[in-house]
């Protein structure tokens, strides 16, 4: 994976006060999908706990545009570091297409591993089910 998706990405990133309740911003992500194209996001803080991840917010964008499997994304903090995907985000990606697992995610400042590498144990994988 190349710098480009964490460039994008870190443009996005800034935290930014709504008003007491909501902070956005303050993570941003960029998928690449196997087509080549990249959808971003940001994440959305909220007091009570109703926000939402970046790479989710990204994720929304992609399936927008009718695409669904990934080759590689990456999430940033405000200062332009990588940051691992939660759980939820992890399971979020994987469960759009299980080629999806094979994509490159950059989950440390220079450490890239595939999401499989995220999810050893995947439950998935003992399904009979097309995804």
């Amino acid at each position: 994976m190349n710098d480009e998706l964490k460039q994008i990405a870190t443009k996005l990133a800034g935290t930014n006060i709504l008003n007491d309740f909501v902070e956005y911003g303050g993570v941003a992500a960029a998928i690449e999908t196997i087509s080549g194209n990249i959808y971003t996001g940001i994440s959305i803080d909220t007091a009570c706990s109703m926000g939402f991840c970046a790479e989710h917010s990204a994720v929304a964008e992609m399936l927008k545009h009718h695409e669904f499997r990934v080759k590689a994304f990456v999430a940033v903090d405000t200062k332009g570091n990588a940051v691992p995907p939660c759980g939820r985000c992890r399971e979020l990606i994987s469960q759009l297409a299980k080629s999806n697992l094979e994509a490159t995610v950059e989950v440390k400042n220079g450490v890239f591993k595939s999401l499989k590498d995220l999810l050893p144990f995947d439950w998935k994988e003992d399904l009979d089910r097309n995804w």
